[in-house]
């Protein structure tokens, strides 16, 4: 069963529908969204789709990613609708879409856990500057009203500061000269590219930093250390931790961080980027593994981790973000780390029965 036909996931999207967003600046518009299937992508999507649908919004979405196959299954619902079109492309070559019209574009294409940036990091580099420049290209072409860059929070690297949390204008260590830094230092290269944009382009861009996101869209491919967590919790199994977990990170779940991308999307201003997080949802790697194996009726077990997922790892150990400049724009989450982790246990739980 996909997630879209989970009763509690239905629940969720009519109620992310209705949260107090200038909706009416979407109206009859049209929006480009690259990493279309990825779990923030088909979220957003699933989210429009609805919004069509019940609310007239009436706003086109043109969906990017790699595999028709895994789109057309996850898109099932929407594959014949007028207001859905599929290009299946890679971003890292040269983008031709004849005839495209987009109003909005948001860039959510990358390699985005620790088995992708071991295993293909020159691939994890190239979406997030050479894919970053041909979406930019083509927003220009198209004369884009704004366009998204979807950022993290891994750019701020490793806070050495305790006490410390991010705002957008600081910065953190990052040991630039290794195969793990690729991911963080070409989420930088991609914003900088967008203020290149910007200054040399005309463009009108913005650029939400987000939390590391969890939720029931994440992809079995996933091999984040939350996302492994979740997996084993949503089958009753033994958590399995591969560290100490003193890690002190922000989280956030995947309905709040596509609410907070609609809000700097519609809202934000130009080159402006945003810290999505929310300090409810500040927690260390050990506690949140213990909350998993709480609600799951299991426990914690400590494994070593092989070669490839170490090579994968973070090596930041406190990265936790300030979410003022977001939170001044008007967005609120709407959950906790608790009932975030709580509710995509539930559904999925629900999609393995």
């Amino acid at each position: 069963m996909y997630i879209t036909e989970n009763r509690q996931y239905q629940e969720e999207i009519q109620t992310q529908a209705s949260i107090p967003l200038p909706w009416e600046r979407l109206k009859d518009r049209s929006i480009l969204i690259s990493g279309a299937t990825g779990m923030i992508g088909s979220y957003l999507i699933d989210l429009l789709m609805y919004k069509n649908k019940s609310h007239g919004l009436n706003c086109r979405v043109y969906a990017i990613s790699r595999r028709e196959e895994n789109a057309r299954a996850r898109f099932a619902p929407y594959w014949d609708r007028e207001d859905f079109q599929y290009f299946s492309r890679d971003i890292n070559q040269t983008l031709t879409l004849p005839s495209l019209q987009a109003d909005y574009v948001i860039h959510g294409a990358s390699n985005t856990h620790p088995v992708a940036y071991a295993t293909d990091p020159i691939g994890t580099i190239l979406t997030n500057i050479t894919g970053t420049a041909h979406l930019l290209d083509l927003a220009s072409l198209i004369g884009c009203r704004r366009f998204v860059f979807l950022s993290s929070v891994e750019i701020y690297g490793e806070n050495n500061t305790p006490g410390l949390r991010f705002r957008e204008g600081d910065c953190g260590y990052i040991d630039c000269n290794t195969m793990r830094a690729g991911y963080p230092e070409s989420k930088r290269a991609g914003e900088s590219l967008c203020q290149a944009y910007i200054h040399q382009k005309n463009m009108d861009a913005v650029i939400p930093r987000l939390s590391r996101v969890y939720g029931p869209t994440m992809l079995s491919s996933d091999s984040k250390a939350l996302a492994q967590f979740l997996k084993k919790g949503a089958a009753r199994e033994d958590i399995v931790l591969k560290s100490k977990g003193d890690q002190y990170y922000s989280y956030i779940y995947v309905g709040d961080a596509v609410s907070a991308i609609l809000w700097t999307m519609l809202l934000g201003e130009n080159g402006q980027a945003y810290n999505i997080a929310d300090p409810t949802s500040d927690i260390t790697l050990k506690d949140l593994a213990a909350l998993i194996a709480g609600y799951a009726g299991t426990k914690v077990i400590y494994e070593i981790p092989d070669s490839v997922e170490n090579a994968g790892y973070s090596k930041a150990t406190r990265a936790v973000l300030d979410g003022t400049r977001s939170r001044d724009l008007g967005w609120r989450p709407a959950h906790t780390i608790q009932s975030g982790i709580k509710r995509t246990l539930s559904m999925l739980h629900s999609q393995l029965l």
